[in-house]
């Protein structure tokens, strides 16, 4: 058992050390410590100070370039789509202030949007299913070719390619009936909200998506790998961008800076995809902006690529292209060109003929 005089000599050396304590530190210490810790409250704050200058500068710079290429962006895209008519597909959600500077730039460039469509939730939703293979077979032989193992999915992206670039038979300045039709029948069952009423049938498509969709997925168990991600919803959006390629021009798929998940990371990471669909990333900001008629115009000259800041994309910048002037003809334009050549042909044999004949009688 502790004798009572041990917990007497414990409290008397506690309080001689306390006592010790405060003597030193009011004493010779008191300068010390403090000079000390005033030194690294100054060197603090100059840190601070260099740190703020640093920070300003850095905006300085920054706004400076950011003024230097909203200046140069008409410059860069003058021209580079005169006369081409686009038709924008919102693929996930609207964004009335992206959509207002995109459409600037194109007009810039000289092209016009004719028409502006939105898909609806309807048009993604597992839910929805049955309701789109349900339309998907009401479509009949409006389609043209398709193969017979198409998803319902990719029927309803080639009645919208069709609907947004069909033209009239006798002129290229209105729109088919069978154009007219299907957008009437995809916004009847609500796959589709018309942003803009389309005034003249489009030579090419551009499909803006918003970010990558929330992918909520189970945990894993304990020792089990972490389940794939859901693509679901953009693997349907996917299919749009392919259908589009496949009737219009051109089509180009824009989007935010790029993520895992979202619509220009899956097209980027798809070899096959990526050797057909061109993408750009980063369209919040002005760079992304500019590339979008810059990226239309060269893959209406062929020539495919991922445009943006991230590891995925293949340039920062599309390449510079001079596309020809935009001939619009009608299929009764290229009949007559046909009946032309073949009156043309059929005057040079009746020619050749009589020319032999002549050639017989002097003989």
């Amino acid at each position: 058992m502790i004798d009572f005089r041990y917990h007497i000599v414990s409290l008397i050396s506690v309080f001689l050390a306390l006592a010790v304590g405060i003597i030193l530190g009011a004493g010779p210490l008191q300068g010390a410590i403090g000079d000390q810790l005033t030194g690294q409250v100054e060197q603090l704050r100059t840190e601070r100070n260099e740190l703020r200058d640093q920070l300003d500068q850095a905006n300085v710079t920054l706004g400076d370039g950011s003024r230097y290429i909203e200046a140069a962006g008409p410059q860069l895209v003058a021209g580079s789509l005169q006369d081409r008519r686009v038709a924008v597909v919102d693929l996930d959600g609207a964004d009335n202030e992206r959509d207002d500077a995109i459409a600037e730039q194109l007009e810039t460039a000289g092209a016009s949007v004719v028409g502006h469509v939105r898909l609806t939730d309807s048009w993604t939703s597992e839910d929805e299913e049955s309701a789109r293979q349900t339309v998907a077979e009401g479509l009949g032989d409006k389609l043209g070719e398709v193969p017979e193992d198409a998803t319902p999915e990719q029927r309803l992206a080639r009645a919208l390619a069709l609907a947004l670039t069909g033209s009239a038979p006798t002129s290229s300045e209105e729109r088919s009936a069978e154009a007219v039709e299907l957008e009437a029948l995809l916004e009847r069952f609500a796959l589709v909200d018309v942003v803009t009423e389309q005034s003249f049938p489009a030579d090419v498509v551009l499909l803006l998506g918003g970010p990558a969709p929330e992918q909520a997925a189970a945990p894993a168990a304990e020792g089990e790998e972490a389940p794939e991600p859901d693509t679901y919803v953009v693997d349907i959006e996917v299919q749009v961008a392919v259908a589009a390629q496949e009737v219009a021009e051109a089509a180009l798929v824009a989007g935010p800076s790029a993520v895992s998940g979202d619509v220009v990371s899956t097209i980027r990471a798809n070899e096959d995809l990526a050797a057909t669909l061109s993408t750009v990333s980063g369209i919040e900001a002005e760079p992304g902006r500019i590339n979008v008629p810059l990226a239309l115009a060269a893959r209406i000259a062929d020539q495919v690529g991922q445009f943006g800041f991230e590891e995925s994309a293949t340039a920062v910048i599309p390449p510079a292209v001079e596309l020809p002037p935009v001939t619009r003809t009608t299929s009764s334009d290229a009949g007559a060109q046909d009946t032309a050549a073949g009156d043309a042909a059929g005057d040079g044999a009746t020619a050749d003929v009589e020319q032999t004949d002549a050639v017989a009688g002097e003989g």
